[in-house]
């Protein structure tokens, strides 16, 4: 019984937390990322990326739109 739970928590913290947490840090730093920095968010996302695929229909990151003044 140990080993499913340890399982089942691994398999959320894969395909859950860490992805959430991702994306957090994506969305703060993708604009002023170093090279090294942007090959490593690479990785990640190439490493976590069930994860961000299951995430993604929920998550919304497109910029807001722009009032112009009238």
């Amino acid at each position: 019984m140990v080993i499913a739970l340890l399982y089942l928590a691994l398999a959320g913290a894969f395909l859950v937390v860490v992805p959430a947490v991702l994306y957090f840090y994506l969305n703060t730093r993708w604009y002023v990322a170093s090279s090294f920095e942007r090959g490593f968010m690479y990785f990640l996302v190439f490493f976590f990326f069930p994860g961000l695929l299951l995430l993604s229909p929920f998550l919304n990151f497109r910029p807001q739109r722009r009032e112009i003044p009238s």
